[in-house]
């Protein structure tokens, strides 16, 4: 396990400092944890990878625990402990050539299982269909905006890109969908790092475009940054974007009564959804899937799902709408997902 709380430096790219306020300096932060903690036994200590996205959710998760627990509020009652994950340390290679599931969340669930953390906090998106033994994940924040950001120095949109653009991305879901639309432009599927590294790339030239979670944005207070952002329509999301999810250990009894206090049920059921496809579909790393379920107009659930080969050139969709209850949009998902599959074929998966 290599636990790490180092400073966290942002690279340049329109990003101005003020933009950091919402969460003050991580930096700042990290170091008055690290002090208070050699003088006091934290209450909670809380998990994250040390990527400036990750931590400003460890920063919302601790203040939402705060505001809702006194005890938590005293100085030194929360710790905020930085763990660094396969993702995070293998830059060279696609996420899909690496293992691709778990490898953002695995060393941060053995510290949980282990006693080194009390809870997780973790991007939905990298979390597997199918939880650690010995770990339950009771909470999901408010999701944020679910969309994708276009991010460009000299286009508006991907429709104005120039044939041959190249657009960095790591998803193998934004790379399909962009080339079933505009098969004229050139996807860079190793593009990765964090927000800011990615931002640094696109202005050193390395790519012409890139696409990023607006969520994310939001969360960094970094949306001066997007050009335009894709519909629902344009480019369907992740299964779970937006969402914050928190673990912590089954047994842990006084874990889990401070994380339901802090769950957003229309949140956890969307992401049920949507996660009930995902696990039908048995999708490996290398199989671009989207899905995204919402409350629509009549207060009722509307999911929409998609798997594509990765060039693009085969994209099959559904949709779904039902009650916005649990059991019946977990069972909504799997349909979905056995749709798909029967749609797709044999060997569709595996290609």
């Amino acid at each position: 396990m290599e636990t790490l709380c180092s400073a966290v430096v942002f690279p340049s790219f329109k990003i101005r400092t003020s933009q950091f306020s919402k969460y003050g300096s991580i930096r700042a932060s990290l170091a008055i944890e690290q002090q208070t903690s050699q003088t006091k036994v934290a209450l909670l200590r809380i998990g994250t990878r040390g990527s400036p996205l990750a931590l400003a959710q460890a920063f919302e998760t601790r203040d939402k625990l705060m505001a809702s627990h006194p005890e938590l509020a005293e100085e030194g009652a929360i710790q905020i402990v930085i763990i660094k994950t396969t993702g995070d340390k293998i830059l060279s290679q696609p996420l899909a050539d690496i293992g691709g599931k778990g490898l953002f969340t695995k060393e941060i669930d053995e510290a949980l299982i282990n006693g080194d953390i009390d809870i997780a906090v973790h991007s939905m998106k990298d979390v597997p269909t199918y939880l650690p033994d010995k770990t339950i994940l009771p909470c999901n924040l408010p999701r944020e905006d679910v969309r994708d950001a276009f991010i460009s120095l000299s286009a508006a949109s991907l429709a104005d890109l120039p044939s041959g653009s190249i657009v960095g991305t790591a998803s193998l879901r934004r790379k399909s969908q962009i080339l079933h639309r505009y098969p004229s432009l050139n996807v860079e599927e190793n593009f990765r790092g964090n927000v800011q590294t990615r931002l640094r790339k696109l202005s050193e030239g390395v790519v012409q475009a890139t696409l990023l979670a607006l969520a994310g944005l939001k969360r960094l207070n970094m949306t001066e940054n997007v050009t335009s952002i894709l519909s629902i329509d344009d480019m369907l999301p992740a299964v779970a974007q937006g969402a914050i999810g928190i673990a912590c250990r089954n047994n842990d009894d006084k874990m889990a009564e401070y994380l339901a206090s802090l769950n957003h049920e229309e949140t956890k059921l969307a992401v049920s959804c949507e996660r009930s496809f995902l696990e039908t579909l048995e999708g490996s790393c290398r199989t671009p899937i989207a899905g995204y379920a919402s409350r629509n107009v009549d207060g009722n659930c509307l999911f929409r799902g998609l798997v594509a080969s990765p060039d693009g050139t085969s994209v099959l969709e559904t949709s779904r709408v039902g009650p916005y209850v649990a059991e019946d949009m977990i069972q909504m998902g799997k349909d979905a997902g056995e749709e798909l599959l029967s749609r797709a074929g044999p060997g569709f998966f595996s290609s």
